[in-house]
């Protein structure tokens, strides 16, 4: 890939310079001003940025790097970079120890990618910026401002404070998701098991019956022996409609339209929208904490939460914010907050204290999910309960009212 020469300003005016991969130029300007650089001059070099002796190991290096360093270590490296700046340690000493300390090769090599890259007289914010699939756009903007406030001991707490926040976030997700889901299976797989081994060997003796069967009998023979003949054709279709899903989904017009009907998903829905609002709260009170701008923090955040129906909502308030709109209309605007959020933010406004506002915007909906979460087995029991009752009865009405036909004609004679 490339290797482009930057010159910049920050949003504080200071000059900015370094050089950066990309496919060309405007992927080069659209990554500084993500992190609040305004571009001044952009050029590419013949130079390739040095990260080891070897191109092909290193090509290979940062490959398995952005493959294998998960969210965990990542906390692990935002944690004890915190402990060893607060300590006095100097920045090449603390990341030489992790790299020493470390037994993932990958993160290990990563280590190495950034003391090169600040031995050559780069910034550590842009020497992470080589790694892009292991640090968010969101992380290197709190080091870019911990490096320009001098507090960069405490960004990396609040950014360990940060990811633990959504490793916890993602995983109530989970669970909120997993019960619904499972009991959606079980269903099916108790229908599949009827209709292919249950019903075939009632068949056997209904025939015996030499009469005329019920309605619902005649129905479940049919599926059950429609599913029986064809069901290579139904687990090919099975098949398609789950390979087509995941190819619509990975479209943006998909990705935006299945985003927001996970909020319309009875019972879950609400739980997901509640926890990604908490995620979009907490991350945009971080920001204003650390003094990242309103515009550039609300740009960051965009990138962080994990919805393209909430980024859209939130480039929205992005764009109301640049036009010289206020917070709580732009927030009233995005059609995604209740009036009691509004009336904190209105309160945040008024006050000056947004990042202490939103934190409680946070707190609130967390609290929210971890109730919901709570009650979510008392809210599916009622459903599922009402789902085994309705095949239970189709069963009897479909397989024994024969049988009790049967009896009464022979008590007849």
């Amino acid at each position: 890939m490339p290797v482009f020469a930057y010159k910049g300003r920050s949003t504080r005016g200071e000059l900015v310079q370094g050089s950066l991969e990309g496919a060309d130029s405007s992927v080069i300007a659209d990554q500084l001003l993500n992190t609040g650089i305004t571009p001044t001059e952009i050029k590419l070099t013949s130079q390739s940025v040095r990260s080891g002796s070897n191109p092909e190991v290193s090509l290979w290096k940062k490959l398995s790097v952005e493959k294998k360093v998960d969210t965990l270590e990542l906390m692990l490296f935002s944690r004890q970079m915190y402990t060893l700046l607060k300590a006095g340690v100097p920045i090449m000493r603390a990341l030489a120890g992790l790299q020493e300390s470390s037994r993932n090769p990958a993160f290990s090599a990563m280590l190495q990618d950034l003391r090169e890259s600040l031995d050559s007289g780069r910034e550590l914010s842009t020497a992470m910026r080589r790694h892009p699939k292991v640090f968010s756009p969101f992380y290197l903007s709190m080091v870019q401002v911990g490096e320009m406030t001098g507090m960069l001991d405490m960004t990396f707490l609040r950014l360990y404070e940060h990811l633990e926040f959504e490793k916890d976030m993602k995983e109530r997700i989970k669970s909120a998701v997993r019960y619904p889901m499972f009991v959606v299976i079980a269903m099916a797989i108790a229908i599949v098991i009827v209709n292919i081994f249950v019903i075939p060997a009632f068949v056997k003796v209904f025939e015996g019956f030499h009469t005329e069967l019920p309605l619902m009998t005649r129905i479940l023979m049919g599926f059950s022996n429609f599913m029986v003949n064809s069901w290579p054709v139904l687990l090919a279709l099975l098949v398609g409609a789950v390979v087509a899903f995941r190819s619509w989904i990975n479209t943006t017009e998909g990705r935006y339209k299945w985003d927001r009907y996970k909020f319309y998903i009875p019972i879950a829905g609400p739980i997901i929208m509640k926890a990604t609002l908490s995620r979009f709260a907490r991350s945009l009170a971080l920001s204003f904490k650390s003094g990242i701008p309103i515009v550039q923090g609300l740009n960051s955040v965009a990138l962080v939460v994990d919805n393209e129906y909430m980024r859209s909502r939130v480039e929205q308030m992005r764009d109301g914010v640049e036009r010289g709109e206020s917070i709580l209309r732009t927030a009233s605007a995005s059609g995604v907050f209740n009036p009691t959020v509004l009336q904190m933010i209105a309160v945040g406004e008024e006050t000056g204290d947004m990042d202490g506002l939103m934190f409680e915007i946070a707190g609130m909906y967390e609290r929210e999910v971890e109730y919901e979460i709570k009650t979510l087995s008392a809210n599916i029991e009622p459903i599922m309960i009402v789902m085994l009752g309705g095949l239970v009865l189709i069963l009897a009405l479909g397989i024994f009212l024969p049988m009790w036909d049967l009896g009464r004609v022979a008590l007849h004679k």
